[in-house]
């Protein structure tokens, strides 16, 4: 049995030594080609730092736009880590990767991290990332209305197991005009076109029998999408129809959950491309609806306003088909997570997903889960230690059972229940 001076030296341990499947992110497998990103330019080119050197630099949105990616980079390097000190939590993710790779931070040479990224393959440098991050397994994010990722996966196999994929369907649910009603029917779906007084019973199967097809072809781990704060269920819309008549029956069918992924605004400040999204709090009785009306659903969600998070853990105790998970987009700053991660465990127990990376750059799955490996291991040295205090005995076995289920088995056991 610990006691509490041995605590936090055995629950960090368990902590960092437990591989982690990683539920969301934006990473692909090498064979992925270009879709991967990674090395020193893609990670200070992120679109965090991007937002964050426009705030700090006097350079036009054209101007910025108009450079190669390295130039820019050069420019996010000089303006927030020569010019200014890198605190912010995207800053210090970059000096927390080059650390965790080896390189002299004292000489804050771009020129000698470029070098070192030049002297790896992909493939390497793949491996590396997921041995220093610890991470078993990434969940991709896979649009299949991407012409050229479709053409990937026309012959891709899913050959690397450590990277899963997810049907990501925001352009179904959330642009069907404009995106969804054109590719499918470029793919020979027979959609109709005029949707005026809703879908039609050929439409509703057409789509149903695109989602079938993309899930035996990538066979996901979940589908996924992307929505924002003012979201209702149920919706007087396509997209309340195409829920609950085409992706509610087709969850079902296939036994994979949905998720869903609340609170975003989309292009707040356009000129800022990728970096240029918001927030809103959203009123989760969408969410309430569809886990009341569908019990034989599975749901996974993540909200992305820090005045919702209350909320989804309330929700997530009264239905137990809700998993929730991460802290996403926004609200994954340090203050925030411990907050959020500390709020879930007391609401919850270790019966949620308590993080995510949201990695778009392979190198971010380094710094992401160093950073919230250390979290999670504050947060739970607290608990453990008010058990010890209460005179409730903890062995390590027991630490590493709840280790295990927060940050991998959860999402399995869940997959399969």
């Amino acid at each position: 049995m610990l006691k509490n001076q041995q605590l936090a030296q055995v629950v960090n341990r368990v902590v960092n030594e437990q591989p982690v499947v990683d539920i969301h992110t934006h990473l692909f497998a090498p064979a992925f080609g270009e879709f991967l990103l990674w090395g020193i330019d893609d990670l200070l080119t992120y679109h965090y730092l991007v937002a964050e050197t426009f705030r700090l630099s006097s350079i036009t949105y054209d101007e910025f736009w108009a450079k190669s990616k390295q130039e820019q980079a050069d420019l996010v390097w000089q303006t927030l880590f020569i010019e200014n000190s890198p605190v912010s939590e995207a800053c210090r993710g970059v000096v927390t990767t080059l650390k965790s790779l080896g390189l002299d931070l004292s000489a804050r040479n771009l020129r000698e991290y470029r070098n070192f990224f030049d002297n790896l393959t992909v493939d390497e440098f793949v491996d590396k990332s997921f041995s220093l991050a610890n991470v078993k397994s990434v969940v991709m994010t896979n649009d299949p209305f991407d012409p050229i990722e479709r053409e990937i996966w026309s012959t891709y196999q899913g050959e690397d197991p450590r990277f899963q994929s997810a049907l990501r369907i925001d352009p179904l649910l959330n642009d069907y005009a404009k995106t969804g009603i054109d590719t499918l029917q470029s793919l020979g779906y027979q959609v109709d076109g005029d949707y005026s007084n809703g879908l039609s019973q050929k439409s509703k199967h057409q789509i149903c029998k695109f989602l079938g097809d993309w899930i035996k072809r990538i066979k996901p781990r979940y589908m996924a999408v992307s929505l924002p704060p003012d979201f209702c269920y149920p919706e007087a819309s396509i997209r309340g129809q195409m829920i609950q008549e085409c992706i509610l029956p087709i969850s079902r069918q296939y036994d994979l959950p949905f998720a869903l992924m609340i609170g975003v605004k989309r292009s707040v400040n356009p000129q800022l491309r990728l970096a240029g999204d918001g927030l809103g709090k959203a009123d989760l009785t969408c969410l309430e609806n569809l886990l009341k009306e569908n019990p034989s659903n599975k749901f996974l969600s993540t909200v992305l306003a820090r005045e919702n998070q209350h909320e989804l853990c309330v929700l997530a105790r009264k239905f137990p088909n809700l998993m929730i998970f991460g802290c996403w987009w926004f609200v994954n700053n340090p203050s925030i997570v411990e907050e959020i991660t500390r709020e879930r465990i007391e609401l919850l127990g270790v019966s949620v997903i308590p993080q995510h990376s949201d990695a778009r750059v392979m190198d971010q799955l380094i710094y992401k889960w160093t950073h919230s490996r250390q979290i999670i291991s504050s947060v739970l040295v607290e608990k453990y230690s008010i058990l010890l205090d209460s005179g409730w005995k903890i062995n390590e076995s027991e630490i590493e059972r709840d280790v295990g289920r927060l940050l991998s088995d959860n999402f399995t056991h869940f997959l399969s229940s």
